[in-house]
């Protein structure tokens, strides 16, 4: 089965940068959007990056992020990264990559990652 694993988290200070990585495995005809989403506890989910795949690979970015995330793939697009840079105590969250794809079994989806833990602080 199709599953998505993330990794990159950890502790780092304000004005640090850090790079998550999240890999697709498994049994995948194709996959149509990525997407980095934070959580906060007592926080909306919040979308921060989005690559499209199939709107020429178009990104898209939270006012929040914009300017300091960069989301990219490798070229096999099945690894996804969000490069942050410049961060800031409330980048503090649990990251979660989102796929919208179609493995083989034909049905198409969102797939998540576990999440990994970022901790912006001193």
């Amino acid at each position: 089965q199709v599953q998505l694993v993330e990794s990159g988290g950890g502790l780092v200070q304000p004005g640090g940068s850090l790079t998550l990585s999240c890999a697709a495995s498994g049994n995948i005809v194709s996959i149509s959007v990525v997407n980095w989403y934070r959580e906060v506890p007592g926080k909306q989910r919040e979308l921060v990056a989005r690559m499209t795949y199939s709107d020429d690979d178009s990104t898209m970015y939270a006012d929040s992020v914009k300017g300091r995330f960069t989301i990219s793939t490798d070229s096999a697009k099945k690894t996804v990264y969000l490069q942050m840079s410049n961060l800031e105590p409330e980048d503090t969250a649990v990251y979660y990559c989102k796929m919208g794809l179609r493995p083989y079994s034909g049905l198409r989806g969102d797939y998540w990652g576990q999440g990994t833990q970022v901790t912006v602080s001193h």
